[in-house]
């Protein structure tokens, strides 16, 4: 059995990658997150989902070492990455890819340029071969060879989405961190870049950490899917199990209207 299909089983065969206790992370006098755990094994697609306010992107924040929570740890590859000397912390975050919610691409770089750029800076190719692999992994992430020169200002929001995901493959990584990624995309749009996700987590041996309200997406991709509700992991597990938990949230999210017809479009997948 693949490390994939022990994570869709949800039985913990697959080593976690990613573990995270005792999370705590508050803005002043407001607590994000209190005492939230959360495994996330190799190989699996884990979907993030919850109310507005829930702290989704705070958590992948964390877990990718941009934000320094208040207490708890979190373990990448069993490593703390904020106790490392940072050379090794550098190391340790290079095994991992973000896309951001809005792409976050340099406006005043093309597209090659902004894929070369962590070619450039953190494996050291010089710019001739760095704009050439730029071309490879823009043509993984499904963007045409024209679309290399040009500025994201000149790119539809799909292709923003594409070529954000580009840069985010750009360095090989381990596991590839999503933030919203069909947010703004036409149901076509969203359709075909899950498709992609799906495509490139079987062919790379990815592991996938997806932000979503997305519940297509849900149903299409994801092996497990986490609910944060009450500042902490409220369930984690296949969606057969997370759709029977007995919360209101739970029951509204993934039963009402928008819910019952995702789930009657996406049969389970084998």
């Amino acid at each position: 059995m693949s490390a994939a299909a022990d994570a869709r089983a949800g039985a913990g065969a697959a080593p976690a990658v990613i573990e995270v206790r005792g999370l705590v992370n508050r803005f002043g006098a407001q607590a994000v997150h209190e005492d939230l755990d959360l495994d996330v094994y190799r190989g699996e697609i884990l979907g993030v989902v919850g109310g507005s306010g829930t702290g989704k992107s705070v958590l992948l924040r964390s877990i990718v070492g941009l934000r320094r929570p208040n207490a708890g740890q979190v373990r990448v590859f069993g490593e703390d990455l904020l106790a490392l000397p940072p050379e090794r912390r550098s190391r340790t975050e290079r095994r991992f890819g973000v896309l951001f919610q809005r792409g976050a691409l340099f406006s005043s770089q093309t597209i090659a340029e902004n894929v070369a750029t962590p070619l450039i800076e953190h494996a050291g190719l010089d710019r001739a071969q760095a704009e050439r692999l730029a071309a490879v992994k823009l043509a993984l992430a499904g963007l045409p060879a024209s679309s290399a020169d040009k500025y994201p200002s000149e790119l539809s929001g799909g292709m923003v989405k594409r070529a954000a995901l580009a840069r985010a493959l750009a360095l090989d990584p381990e596991i590839l961190f999503l933030d919203e990624p069909t947010a703004g995309l036409d149901p076509i749009g969203a359709a075909t870049f899950d498709r992609l996700i799906l495509t490139l987590r079987d062919a790379l041996g990815l592991t996938v950490f997806l932000v979503t309200h997305d519940l297509d997406t849900l149903y299409t991709i994801c092996d497990r899917v986490a609910v944060l509700a009450r500042k902490k992991v409220l369930v984690a597990g296949p969606l057969d199990a997370v759709e029977a938990t007995d919360d209101a949230w739970v029951q509204e999210y993934f039963h009402g209207p928008r819910g019952r017809a995702a789930a009657a479009a996406h049969p389970a997948r084998s």
